[in-house]
């Protein structure tokens, strides 16, 4: 047979081995990247949470100005006026910061886009193009300039005004692997996910409400507390993050509302002081999780008296994480057990649930394995996780269903240490090995899919001295006497074809394989 048969009789095996490497590579990359977004899911809503509890310290310490006011106008107004002021730049620029997010998202998702249900959370364009190509990016970066120096006039601490200044920032970034700075804009937003530039904006609008809290703090201070007459005091736990990489720091500010400055409380955090003149707890964080910690503040009045109040916060703690993804392929295969990685950043593998469409999904300690059943038709898999007592959705994943691949067919024998090997056809084989074995098997066995097909039956074609072609059937998968037979008279260097190979693999579809060329050494 000449160059061109050798091409085609090869060119079905090498395509198959190239497509199920690409495949394979697709589906652990796509996994990767679905745990890792729905990590962003998470820091997002412990965001929003954050930000409410800081807005509602913020507006309290907004309302102790009010009040004060509301007794003595003369000596409260002009505090008043300049904490109004400080709320009203702050809210400016909250709002375009939810502006840019709902821009985002609506340019990945459409003009029914939510940013509280984003749907292609790893789009990678919409980013680019509404902060990038549009010019929302630098614009954002200007306002941040103004409004960095705008609150540093209204903070006397230089350790926070430096704090302020720092998470504000908006100076070229060096990327990973980079040894060249690439401007703030380009290093925050570019071909980013959706998911994370909206949790990357959250956290500039967790920043400003921070810096609107430390402002409004020493506008009250600035007020002599002795003239403000309250009748409620509160602890406020206030983190930098309740979400913490699993070998980052943990921070948070301890602070009581309306304390006179020059009488610091006493912290006490599970039973334990933290050091005098310090309101800043914080550690390492050693494992992952969910943690809880309490304690209680120690505030002496003017009369000598010693009033107790307590707090209570948590953090969760999750596991480093990067995204690497390939959007390429995104397939299961019916009719076998396609390994899945499940797991939710954070959150316990015992509170990790899932379910899937269009098959079935088992469970194996932190393994998976999804089972699909109609070929053509797409899976769902719906992860859901328990998260402060409660079960919510936190991913959806779609795959669509493809059927196996064929198999290539082979004659197993062992060689000489006793090892099994496959002889899949065109080199030299050894005649006391043919003879030796029992039959032919199929399977696609290249370490990405480890299948085994059963032959159903087969033909063998051997040409006698004159060229004429003596074809013999099988007996199943096994070789029948007749073609045994005809193996034992052939001489070295002859060849035969084994053709009309059937096989059935385990989603039971019967399928015609390629011919193999046997040659007898």
């Amino acid at each position: 047979m000449g160059a061109n048969g050798n091409v085609a009789r090869m060119s079905p095996r090498q395509k198959m081995i190239n497509l199920m490497y690409i495949v394979l590579t697709a589906m652990l990359a796509l996994n990767v990247s679905s745990d890792v977004l729905n990590g962003f899911t998470l820091v997002e809503d412990g965001l929003k949470r954050t930000n409410s509890n800081v807005s509602d310290r913020n507006a309290a310490l907004y309302m102790q100005l009010e009040e004060f006011t509301r007794q003595n106008p003369q000596k409260g107004k002009p505090w008043l006026d300049k904490a109004a002021d400080v709320r009203r730049q702050t809210l400016s620029l909250y709002k375009y910061i939810d502006s840019l997010k709902l821009a985002i998202v609506r340019d990945a998702d459409g003009v029914d886009g939510k940013v509280d249900n984003i749907l292609n959370q790893d789009n990678l364009e919409a980013s680019s193009k509404v902060m990038v190509t549009y010019g929302n990016g630098a614009k954002l970066e200007r306002r941040l300039a103004a409004y960095r120096k705008y609150i540093a006039a209204y903070i006397a601490d230089p350790k926070k005004q430096a704090a302020i200044q720092k998470a504000l920032a908006t100076e070229p970034v060096l990327q990973k692997g980079s040894m060249i700075k690439v401007p703030w804009v380009s290093g925050m937003f570019e071909n980013m996910p959706v998911v994370a530039s909206v949790t990357l904006l959250s956290k500039l609008q967790n920043d400003l409400l921070f810096a609107e809290g430390e402002a409004l703090q020493t506008l009250v201070a600035s007020v002599d507390a002795g003239d403000v007459r309250v009748n409620k005091l509160d602890a406020f736990v206030i983190p930098n993050s309740k979400l913490v990489m699993r070998g980052g720091k943990y921070s948070a500010d301890i602070v009581l509302a309306a304390v006179d400055t020059t009488q610091r409380p006493a912290i006490f955090v599970n039973g334990r002081q933290l050091p005098a003149n310090t309101r800043t707890y914080e550690f390492m964080a050693g494992q992952t999780g969910t943690f809880t910690y309490s304690g209680y503040l120690d505030v002496t009045r003017g009369d000598g008296t010693t009033s107790r109040y307590p707090f209570q916060s948590d953090y969760t703690v999750i596991e480093p994480t990067a995204t690497v993804s390939a959007t390429m392929m995104n397939v299961l295969y019916a009719g076998i057990n396609n390994p899945i990685s499940i797991s939710v950043p954070g959150v316990a593998q015992n509170a990790v649930s899932a379910t899937m469409t269009n098959g079935s999904l088992t469970r194996s300690g932190d393994h998976w394995n999804a089972h699909p059943t109609r070929v053509g038709a797409e899976c769902v898999i719906t992860v859901t996780a328990t998260l402060e007592g409660r079960s919510q959705t936190v991913s959806t994943s779609t795959f669509r269903v493809r059927k196996l691949p064929d198999p290539t067919a082979y004659i197993a024998y062992k060689d000489s240490k006793g090892n099994e090997n496959h002889y899949k056809g065109s080199k030299p084989f050894a005649k006391s090995l043919l003879l030796a074995a029992n039959g032919l098997d199929a399977a696609i066995d290249d370490d990405l899919l480890n299948v085994h097909y059963s032959v159903v039956d087969f033909e063998t074609i051997v040409f006698d001295s004159m060229g004429n072609a003596m074809p013999e059937k099988s007996a199943g998968s096994r070789f029948s006497e007749r073609q045994k037979t005809s193996f034992r008279r052939l001489s070295r260097g002859k060849r035969f074809y084994i053709t009309r190979i059937r096989a059935k693999g385990p989603d039971g579809i019967v399928r015609d394989l390629s011919p193999m060329e046997v040659i007898v050494n």
